[in-house]
């Protein structure tokens, strides 16, 4: 392999030598090109002409099924497999069994290594282990050979060192922008040496970097991150990630590949290779936060092994690009400066999220073929305010954020002294703004942000930072503490609401085709009725102390639903009552996201003391539109009329029946939304901390009977379903609403 030959000739040598020293008859090398096609680059029993004459796409035949999933084939009689693919230029149909390796380089296959015999028979545990190992140490010529241009044939580098700005669309999960150098996490370099020339030597290195790890691990717990209130929820995150580093599976077959022969470092990479390749037939949210939090320890094991405690980066002030990030490494890039991330697999429940919101890191997920698109060093701009990544930006898109992010530094700084001031109407309208929340980092923000309360609390949020279900005491101490932190506002607790893309390990949810019209939400409260009391029952101790506990589910569908579980809440009630552990007044109330619950209000608002419409939800079960989805997100826009004269036909119902009606979600964090909702007769609104000051601020430069006047029109004469941002946005300047 070091020696210097063309490609062909290394690739043609390597096979003639593994089809002798396997008894193999056939071994063929097949290699990615552009475009998903596995081409037969080598071959040592197979018919010579057919060499860069076959192809396969990734998918096709045995070689393409292994391509597709990332894992080795032991075939006895191949040509009986379904995946079975008839190449007769190829000459393979005299050849019964079949062994196939992905050739894989960091989590991405390049090719595939195949041994075959006329015999049928199944190829042994050390032949199959050979042909791996094989395979890692293919990876690098493959790698060289895309960058030395190709094959013979003339073909060109697989990339090229482009300068244009690219642009990759993705979700905002924490706001902010961001302008700064990148840098790509997990960009460490190549292992040069995969066969040990010391077993024992590698062995003991092994122990010590994974001692090493593990004792990095305990001093960050610990230490947490020191931000006071923040420091509960990133140390179950932290609790839960150093769990899974200290997993005997991982670090054993580790071990195992060392005493076969690998390098320490060679034996990590085989492990992550495999984890990665695993990630990408894993469906289950869950499942894939577990091999990410892994792929991460995997990392830092590696670069304790390497002598690199912290990897090398930019200066301070850089954007992060990253597939995958976990909690440890997310801790140790904040450290060293981090203004910015992208991840291209992130969630709203991954643990990178959840740490990122406490620091209050600009997050973006999405953006896929970011990381391999960008160079380290190269500018950046990352906008999680309207979701995109901008590499290597003209100086027009640079001169243009520098001087949004100025102009928002000091709308901040006006804001901030306004804040605390009452959200009235100029023509005298008292609003009710409140912010939602999850953490009791988020809690801390209550005094400072100038929100009346909080509107929405997610108690699943907690939960799954915790990495689990909490034991009844903890769940108490908790809600205790956001009950202590509002200091008397009124705080609106959501039951669980798990399901979806938000799932809780060791809790059997199942595979489900559409997740997120399935078995989630209140559906599992009503369906594990314990776990549902056993949280009610945490919520009204903890709340012994206060006047009044409001309580909404989440999703209800149907009035029954809402029955039953209200039914539940009064059952706990009562029976703490009698041991004087309740608060005094008990409210139970609805979370409006299901449209067939509209057609049912007047049953409802007979039963509820209080109505909250999701808009994240509603809007997408309305439109049809999964809001995770970039290509339709977008499409159906909230300020359309249809959205609209829901949202007007609900508070007028609401209003009739004296119930008390709020909008939590997305949509109330923006002010040109906030202003919609407000003109159709909803006169509160919960949204995250940061966006309050903003709302409160447009409140108070609205004349809202003026507005609310100007919008019933405009609906009147609306046709089509069409949005209506484009007239709403126009009187808003029109009549100088801060916006």
């Amino acid at each position: 392999m070091a020696e210097a030959e063309t490609p062909q000739a290394r690739f043609s040598a390597i096979v003639r030598i593994v089809a002798a020293e396997l008894a193999a008859e056939v071994c063929s090398i097949y290699v990615m090109r552009p475009g998903e096609i596995l081409e037969l680059f080598a071959t040592e029993g197979l018919r010579q002409d057919a060499v860069h004459r076959t192809r396969l796409r990734v998918g096709e035949g045995i070689v393409g099924t292994v391509a597709a999933s990332g894992q080795a084939l032991n075939l006895p009689d191949a040509q009986n497999h379904p995946a079975f693919a008839y190449r007769a230029e190829t000459g393979e149909e005299a050849f019964a069994s079949m062994l196939a390796v992905p050739v894989l380089r960091g989590g991405q296959v390049l090719g595939v290594i195949a041994v075959q015999n006329r015999d049928v028979r199944l190829y042994h545990e050390d032949e199959a282990e050979a042909l791996e190992t094989l395979a890692m140490l293919l990876a690098e010529l493959v790698v060289g050979l895309s960058r030395s241009g190709g094959s013979e044939q003339g073909e060109r580098p697989r990339a090229l060192n482009v300068t244009l700005p690219r642009v990759f669309e993705g979700v905002g999960l924490t706001p902010g922008i961001v302008l700064g150098p990148v840098l790509c996490h997990g960009a460490r370099p190549a292992q040069a040496t995969v066969l040990a020339d010391d077993p024992a030597r590698e062995r003991d290195r092994l122990e010590a970097a994974i001692a090493e790890m593990h004792a990095g691990l305990d001093a960050l717990v610990t230490k947490g991150i020191g931000r006071g209130s923040a420091s509960a929820e990133t140390r179950d995150v932290l609790e839960a990630y150093r769990l899974i580093a200290a997993d005997a599976g991982w670090l054993a077959r580790i071990r195992d590949s060392v005493i076969a022969g690998l390098t320490a470092e060679a034996a990590v990479e085989r492990e992550l290779g495999e984890l990665r390749a695993r990630m990408r037939r894993v469906s289950d949210a869950y499942l894939r936060e577990r091999l990410a939090d892994l792929e991460d320890a995997g990392g830092r094991l590696l670069d304790h092994l390497a002598g690199r405690v912290q990897a090398e980066g930019a200066a301070p002030g850089f954007i992060l690009l990253a597939r995958r990030l976990g909690p440890a490494e997310l801790l140790d890039y904040h450290a060293r400066g981090l203004a910015g991330l992208l991840l291209e697999e992130g969630s709203p429940t991954a643990h990178a999220t959840i740490i990122a919101r406490a620091l209050e890191v600009p997050l973006l997920a999405g953006g896929r073929g970011a990381v391999d698109a960008a160079e380290a060093g190269e500018a950046a701009v990352l906008d999680a305010e309207e979701g995109r990544l901008i590499l290597r930006p003209d100086s027009e898109i640079v001169y243009g954020y520098e001087a949004a992010i100025s102009a928002r530094a000091v709308r901040r700084a006006v804001l901030a002294e306004s804040a605390l001031l009452p959200p009235l109407t100029r023509d005298g309208v008292r609003i009710s703004v409140m912010m939602n929340a999850g953490l009791l980092a988020d809690v801390g923000h209550l005094a400072g942000s100038g929100a009346d309360g909080i509107g929405l609390f997610r108690t699943e949020i907690a939960w799954l930072a915790r990495g689990g279900l909490p034991d009844a005491e903890a769940e108490e101490q908790f809600y205790a503490r956001v009950v202590e932190g509002a200091a008397g506002r009124p705080v609106l607790f959501r039951t669980i609401d798990l399901g979806g893309d938000k799932l809780l390990p060791g809790f059997p949810h199942g595979e489900e085709e559409n997740p997120a019209l399935g078995w989630r939400s209140l559906r599992i409260g009503l369906d594990r009725p314990a776990m549902l009391r056993r949280q009610l029952r945490a919520l009204l101790r903890a709340a012994a102390g206060a006047r009044t506990l409001r309580v909404m589910f989440p999703m209800v569908t149907t009035v029954e639903e809402f029955r039953a579980a209200k039914a539940m809440l009064r059952a706990e009630t009562a029976s703490l009552r009698r041991a004087g552990r309740a608060p005094e007044h008990v409210l139970a109330g609805a979370m409006l996201e299901v449209p067939a619950l509209v057609w049912q209000m007047p049953a409802l608002l007979d039963e509820a003391d209080f109505l909250s419409i999701g808009s994240n939800d509603l809007t997408q079960f309305l439109f049809a539109a999964d809001r995770g989805n970039a290509r339709v997100a977008g499409r159906y826009d909230f300020l359309s009329a249809p959205m609209l004269d829901l949202l007007a036909h609900v508070a007028a119902l609401c209003r009739a029946a004296s119930v008390p009606v709020s909008l939590c979600g997305e949509a109330a964090s923006r002010p040109l939304e906030a202003l919609a909702v407000l003109g159709v007769g909803i006169r509160s609104v919960s949204m995250p901390a940061g966006a309050v000051p903003a709302v409160k601020a447009m409140v108070r430069s609205l004349d809202l009977s003026a507005f609310s006047r100007f919008l019933a029109g405009l609906r009147r004469s609306a046709a089509g379903g069409h949005s209506l941002r484009t007239e709403i946005a126009a009187w808003a300047r029109d009549h100088g609403i801060t916006l």
